[in-house]
């Protein structure tokens, strides 16, 4: 599904354009979590905590990896979104070719260096022998899928940038499900445990990349554009590229400690409460990859608005995405607050985890409505290749999170999840304040 020429070049936008993208962004997202959340219900039928810490643990260090590199997916968007909106057919073609370029080089990077990567990850958490036995045979087998994922991601950034939201969600939907089918026959066919968890994951990373670089290809051969070697490898071009990359991979890295933090404190009061936050962290993904539709639709039509330096367009995309993803938000948190239970009860059997997670469901229902902000923004800004900012406001934003864990580490597990959800409010709050500056200078 994509929007047409003549909406593309539009002054002005309307709830339609932008669900166009949105919708079917939030339906290649909301298959994302599928994947933990199979994970988790499928090890969970094992009556035994440790086997929901070592997939929680084990997910989060490869969240901690490949999303330090989630700039290919974001970068590009906002690159890509921004030449679109120029009319250069050329650049929208070296957007794409650099981001796989760098995606190949890193995959491979990471592939070499995982054993110091591994040492390193499982060094700063502290799960418990078991959970960290598990945990490692998860990490060397899914390592392998390193360059496909990061394909994935720059193939998933150029698609939304370009406003085919179809395309993305057909790459999305085959990653996803084929990972929840491998993990059925994987885990409850063979029995493999954690081990078939990981495989599953990393034979449906390779097919979903061959499948988005299919795509992809079909889109290039049929567009306007033609490659070119000396616009591929530009100074200038590659000079901005690199810098709001660099400045993206130390915003991810700064999020990316903030959960680690938040696992590796919650691991530290013991095994219950380490799957008991793996489960209710699902509530929060499954909202986070919902809004993000929203955001993802703010990033392609400011990148557009930007690149065609039209203020009136920047505006209207920045007011009806954020509206749309308001009303999502305030959905989810009751939607959340009413099937809780019941969807704890579906993702592990172990009584003391259920319980635990009951205790803490508030916090996860609460966070669409405090995030929804930062989220948003995060999508204006990386559609506006505002960088520099995003950097700045990410690094304040985790010292306030740092300093309230600290003041608030006497209330146990209750404190953390409070501690998290004032990340949240930093996080707009610091973002905030950037974007009167941002709004002046688009066009006119």
């Amino acid at each position: 599904m994509r929007m047409s020429a003549t909406n593309t070049r539009r002054s002005t936008l309307t709830h339609r354009n932008v669900l166009a993208i949105a919708v079917p962004v939030m339906l290649a997202n909301v298959s994302t979590p599928l994947i933990g959340i199979v994970d988790t219900a499928v090890v969970g039928q094992i009556p035994d905590p440790a086997h929901i810490g070592a997939v929680a643990v084990s997910a989060l260090v490869f969240t901690f990896v490949f999303w330090a590199f989630g700039f290919l997916r974001m970068g590009t968007t906002g690159l890509t979104a921004q030449a679109l909106g120029a009319h250069d057919n050329d650049e929208l073609l070296a957007c794409l070719g650099r981001a796989l370029l760098i995606a190949g080089v890193v995959g491979a990077g990471l592939i070499v260096l995982q054993w110091p990567i591994r040492e390193l990850a499982f060094g700063l958490l502290d799960g418990g022998e078991q959970v960290e036995m598990l945990a490692r045979q998860y990490f060397d087998i899914r390592i392998w899928a390193a360059p496909a994922t990061l394909a994935n991601y720059a193939l998933l950034g150029w698609f939304i940038g370009r406003g085919r939201a179809g395309a993305a969600l057909g790459v999305q939907l085959i990653l996803n499900l084929s990972n929840v089918a491998f993990d059925i026959l994987f885990v409850l066919g063979f029995g493999m445990g954690v081990a078939g968890v990981a495989l599953g994951t990393l034979l449906a990373e390779w097919i979903a990349a061959g499948a988005g670089l299919t795509l992809a290809w079909v889109h290039v051969r049929g567009g306007e554009g033609r490659w070119s070697r000396a616009r591929l490898f530009d100074t200038q071009r590659l000079r901005r590229t690199i810098a709001l990359n660099r400045d993206i991979m130390i915003r991810s890295l700064a999020l990316i400690c903030v959960l680690l933090w938040f696992v590796a404190q919650g691991a530290r009061q013991g095994e219950v409460i380490l799957a008991a936050n793996a489960v209710l962290m699902h509530f929060i993904s499954t909202a986070s990859y919902l809004l993000d539709g929203l955001a993802f639709a703010a990033e392609a039509l400011v990148g557009r608005a930007v690149g065609a330096a039209k203020r009136t367009l920047f505006n209207t995309a920045v007011l009806i995405t954020s509206a749309w993803a308001v009303l999502l938000a305030t959905l989810l948190t009751a939607l959340f607050l009413l099937v809780g239970p019941f969807a704890i009860d579906l993702l592990t059997v172990d009584p003391a985890t259920r319980t635990a997670a009951r205790e803490y469901l508030v916090w996860a229902a609460l966070a669409p409505l405090l995030g929804v902000w930062a989220f948003q923004l995060d999508g204006i800004f990386i559609g506006a290749t505002r960088s520099a900012e995003m950097r700045n406001a990410m690094l304040a934003s985790i010292a306030i999170f740092i300093t309230a864990w600290w003041l608030l580490r006497g209330w146990g597990n209750h404190g953390l999840w409070a501690a998290l959800h004032v990340s949240y409010v930093a996080r707009a709050l610091t973002l905030g304040g950037y974007y009167p500056r941002l709004a002046r200078s688009v066009g006119v």
